[in-house]
This record gives structure tokens, C-alpha cells and sequence, in this order.
């Protein structure tokens, strides 16, 4: 039963997301989330109690959580500028390709028009730039005169920015060549010995995965 409630709750979300990017908020009834997803109204006030409630919860299953992306990046041996390009890439990936991301991030800007607070990263994003920006500090890797806390914010803003208009900009490129074009002009002013081609193609490389560990006998 739980599992069958679950599979419910995603459906559901999954479909708020579709017509909450198409539409907008105002624009998105509870009829039409159940003309959508095939449930009755009766069943979306089961599982979220308002229309506000479940655009909440749109917010909070991708949106919101992107700090928790952070851990993915601890290894010690991968340079704190390339982690944060690393994670910006994989963020923005998020913001273009998932719809609960995406839908997300709209009803965040359209949050005056939700009858409840809208939870928002910005803070968290803002923080775990900042401590990549110390360590790049403390490692010789960042530029004189950058303030960690004060450049997280400006990138914070710029990098959302960024991937909210690229879309909507006439000719455009894509997500991804529109953030390569922002990491080398942003690198060569935080980088100590700028070199942003070169950390971009390092962070751009995806990932190994780690080998298992045997299983002691």
C-alpha cells in the first residue's frame, strides 16, 4: 500500500510540474492536475491537502534540495574551483532537462502568487560556494582581493540568471555553451593563475566511478 501511495504522490507531482511549466500557477488548476495525471480530484486533496501544498512540495523535490548535490563533490583531491564548475554543470543540467526542477524554479518566481513561503536555495547555494571559494584561499587558488562571501553571492545571482534567460535569448546556444562562455570570462577573475579553459575541460570530464570495495570474507 505504501509503495502503491508513493507511486501516486510521484504521478501526481510529475504532473503539477508538466502544467505548472506550461502554465504558470495561476494558470494551473486542481481539475486540470487530475485531467492530467488521470486521478480525481479526490485523490490529489488525499495525498496534498491544497493546491499550495503541492506546489510546495514541486519546489522542495528538486529545487530546493540542490545543496544536498554538494556531497557529491567531497573528494579531497579535486581542486575547489573545478568542484564548483563541476556542480554548476550538473545544476544546470537539472534546470533545463528535469521538469520538477524546471517547474520548480518557476513557481519560485511566481511566489508571491502562492498563499504560502515558498522555500528557496539561494542561501544554501550561497554557502557552499562560499566554503569552496575559502578552500580555493587557502590552497593559493584564488585571485587577490576576492571576498569568498560577497563573490559567492554575485555568482549565486548571476549563475541563476543565467540559466532562467538563456533559453529565452534569440539565437542563443544552448544551456551548456552559454555556461562555458560564463566560467571563461568568470575564471579569468577568480583564478590566482587564470587558466579557465583549461580547469573548464577538467571539470567537464564526467566523473569515474569508484571501484567496489571487496567484501571481507
Amino acid at each position: 500500500m505504501q509503495d502503491r501511495a508513493r507511486a501516486t504522490r510521484k504521478m501526481l507531482l510529475e504532473s503539477a510540474a508538466h502544467l505548472f511549466v506550461e502554465r504558470g500557477y495561476t494558470g494551473t488548476s486542481v481539475n486540470d492536475i487530475s485531467d492530467h495525471s488521470g486521478k480525481t480530484s479526490g485523490a490529489i486533496y488525499f495525498h496534498y491537502s491544497s493546491k499550495e501544498k503541492l506546489a510546495l512540495a514541486v519546489v522542495r523535490e528538486q529545487f530546493a534540495t540542490w545543496p544536498q548535490l554538494t556531497a557529491r563533490y567531497a573528494a579531497p583531491d579535486v581542486p575547489p574551483l573545478e568542484k564548483l564548475v563541476a556542480l554548476s554543470f550538473e545544476v544546470a543540467r537539472s534546470l533545463s532537462e528535469d521538469v520538477v526542477a524546471r517547474a520548480g524554479a518557476r513557481l519560485w518566481a511566481e511566489r508571491r502568487t502562492i498563499e504560502a513561503a515558498v522555500p528557496t536555495p539561494f542561501d544554501a547555494w550561497a554557502r557552499a560556494t562560499t566554503r569552496l571559494l575559502v578552500q580555493a584561499r587557502r590552497r593559493g587558488e584564488l585571485a587577490e582581493g576576492i571576498e569568498p562571501s560577497a563573490t559567492a553571492v554575485t555568482l549565486v545571482c548571476a549563475f541563476f540568471g543565467l540559466c532562467t534567460l538563456a533559453d529565452e535569448m534569440p539565437g542563443a546556444p544552448g544551456w551548456g555553451d552559454r555556461l562555458d562562455q560564463w566560467w571563461l570570462l568568470t575564471l579569468t577573475s577568480l583564478q590566482a593563475t587564470p587558466e579557465p579553459a583549461a580547469l573548464l575541460a577538467r571539470a567537464r570530464v564526467p566523473a569515474r566511478p569508484k571501484e567496489p570495495v571487496p567484501c571481507p570474507i
